[in-house]
C-alpha cells in the first residue's frame, strides 16, 4: 500500500501497447497539436493586427484561443512524449501541475463562454445599449474575471485533491492527470472533502449553463422577429459558432463528471477525455471562422501578407 507522501510518480494510461501504434498515436496527436497551434495562432494574430476586429466579440475570441492553446499544451505534449519514449511515467509534481493547469484553462474557458453568451445577448437583444454595456473597460474586467475564476478554482481543487491520502497505487486510468482518476486512488472515505468541493463546482457549472440557455432563448426569440432574412442570417452567423462550442464543451464535461459508475471504463473515459481536452482546441478556430466573413477576410489577408513577405 502506498500513500501520497511516498509517491514520487504516477503511471498514465497508455493509448496502445505496440510500438507501431505508439508511433501512430504520436503522429496523430502531433497533427492535432500543430493544427491547434496554427488555427489559434492565426486567430490571435488576426484579431491583434486587424483594427476591424477590435470589438468585444473578437477580444473574447482572442482570449478563448489563448485558453485553448494552454489547455491542449497541458495534456498533448506529455502524451506524445510518453508514446515516443515508450513510457507511462509522470512525476508527482508534473501530475499536480497538469491537474492545476487543465482545471485553470478549462474553467476559465467555460467562464469566458458564459461571458460571450452575455455579449451576444446584449448585441442582439439590447443593441442600443451595447456600446455602453460592452465598452473596453467592461470587456477587460469580464475577461479578467474569467481568468481569475479559473485560477481560483484550479487552486482550490488541486490543493484539495493532493492533500488527500492515496493508498490505491499510482496507476491513473487516463492519458493525463485529472481529478476523478486521482480520487480513485484515494483511501476509503478520504475523498469526501474533494467530492464536496466538486459538488459546489458542479452547481456553479449549472448556474452558468442555465444563464447561457436563458440568454439563447431570448436571442433566438429576438432573431426570429427580425423582418429581413439577411438580418436573421447575420445574427445566426454570430451565435451558432459559439453555441456549437458551448454544446461540445458542456456535453463532454457533463459526461465526465456526472456519468454513473456503471458506465465507466478506461476506453470510454479515454475517448471522452480526448473529446473535451484535445478536440475542442483544434476545431474551435474552424468553427468560429467557418461562418464569419469578417474573420475569414482577416485571416485571408494575414496569410496573403505572410506569403508576400516570403517571396
Amino acid at each position: 500500500m502506498s500513500n501520497s507522501s511516498s509517491l514520487n510518480q504516477f503511471l498514465l494510461l497508455a493509448f496502445v501497447d505496440t510500438r507501431e501504434l505508439q508511433l501512430l498515436h504520436f503522429f496523430l496527436f502531433l497533427g492535432i497539436y500543430l493544427a491547434a497551434l496554427l488555427g489559434n495562432g492565426l486567430i490571435i494574430t488576426a484579431v491583434a493586427c486587424d483594427h476591424r476586429l477590435h470589438t468585444p466579440m473578437y477580444f473574447f475570441l482572442l482570449n478563448l484561443s489563448l485558453l485553448d492553446l494552454g489547455a491542449i499544451s497541458t495534456t498533448v505534449p506529455k502524451s506524445m512524449a510518453n508514446s515516443l519514449w515508450d513510457t507511462r511515467a509522470i512525476s508527482y509534481s508534473g501530475c499536480a501541475a497538469q491537474v492545476f493547469l487543465i482545471l485553470f484553462f478549462l474553467t476559465a474557458e467555460y467562464a469566458l463562454l458564459t461571458v460571450m453568451a452575455y455579449d451576444r445577448f446584449i448585441a442582439i437583444c439590447r443593441p442600443l445599449h451595447y456600446g455602453m454595456l460592452m465598452d473596453s473597460r467592461a470587456c477587460v474586467k469580464m475577461a479578467a474575471a474569467a481568468w481569475a475564476s479559473g485560477f481560483l478554482s484550479a487552486l482550490l481543487h488541486t490543493g484539495n485533491t493532493f492533500s488527500i491520502p492515496l493508498c490505491q497505487g499510482n496507476a491513473v486510468e487516463q492519458f493525463f492527470c485529472e481529478i476523478p482518476q486521482i480520487l480513485k486512488l484515494s483511501c476509503s472515505g478520504s475523498y469526501l472533502r474533494e467530492a464536496g468541493v466538486l459538488v459546489i463546482g458542479i452547481c456553479l457549472f449549472f448556474g452558468c449553463f442555465i444563464f447561457i440557455v436563458v440568454s439563447y432563448v431570448q436571442i433566438f426569440s429576438a432573431v426570429l422577429r427580425i423582418p429581413s432574412e439577411q438580418g436573421q442570417h447575420k445574427a445566426f452567423s454570430m451565435c451558432l459558432p459559439h453555441l456549437a462550442v458551448v454544446s461540445l464543451f458542456v456535453i463532454t464535461a457533463m459526461f465526465v463528471y456526472l456519468k454513473p459508475p456503471s458506465l465507466s471504463s478506461p476506453s470510454l473515459d479515454l475517448v471522452v477525455a480526448v473529446l473535451y481536452a484535445v478536440v475542442p482546441p483544434a476545431v474551435n478556430p474552424l468553427i468560429y471562422s467557418m461562418r464569419n466573413k469578417e474573420l475569414k477576410d482577416a485571416l485571408k489577408k494575414l496569410i496573403q501578407l505572410v506569403l508576400f513577405q516570403q517571396q
